[in-house]
């Protein structure tokens, strides 16, 4: 399916200056020839599920489809959902191998978004959840349309908002205290974009 993604010289990347974080974005982390296929793969081969929350009593779909890889026993719950792990597939540990061998981070899972045109979306939120521990270490890829993403302090007093878009074949890596004072967030276009694919590799400590 994929050549065996091997070790390589460390990426063009760009280091974000903001207080109480730790923020760099590697906008080739992979060529475009890989980017097209691991999309390609993940469009056919991921286990896509629409999830709802509950608003006022209702049941609402979110506006995107996700789905939730990793070891075994290792669940994970956001805005009400627990998500029960499918068993790895091989695009995912390539690219699980890739990032770790960047970061010497071991993921043991992996969250999957897919966008499908501009009005899917994601609001403002922060990865700190009790089971991925005191500073989650979140490594963040993108596959297809160019999407921006928002930053935003979590404290109200500082009126500020950071963007950056993330292209094909994108790595942006969030570690230390980011997750504790900042809020991040993709939000809807009006732009006619393709679909969008989003990894979120993660570790679960319990």
């Amino acid at each position: 399916m994929f050549q065996q993604l091997g070790l390589f010289e460390i990426p063009t990347c760009h280091k974000f200056d903001l207080p109480n974080s730790d923020i760099t974005l590697y906008p080739n982390f992979f060529t475009e020839k890989e980017s097209d296929c691991f999309f390609q793969e993940f469009m056919k081969k991921v286990q896509w599920q629409q999830d709802y929350i509950t608003f006022y009593g209702r049941q609402m779909p979110i506006p995107r489809q996700t789905a939730w890889y990793g070891d075994e026993g290792k669940f994970y719950t956001y805005s009400g959902i627990k998500m029960t792990p499918h068993s790895w597939i091989d695009p995912l540990l390539q690219i699980k191998e890739r990032i770790q061998g960047l970061t010497s981070i071991k993921f043991n899972s992996v969250l999957l978004n897919l966008y499908r045109n501009g009005q899917d979306s994601v609001a403002w939120h922060s990865d700190d959840e009790l089971e991925l521990g005191d500073q989650p270490v979140i490594g963040s890829v993108s596959f297809g349309a160019t999407r921006t993403f928002k930053l935003k302090p979590k404290d109200k007093a500082i009126q500020t908002v950071e963007k950056m878009d993330l292209t094909h074949g994108s790595l942006l890596l969030m570690q230390g205290d980011t997750q504790k004072y900042w809020l991040h967030q993709i939000p809807k276009t009006s732009k006619q974009i393709g679909p969008r694919i989003n990894l979120t590799f993660r570790s679960i400590y319990f």
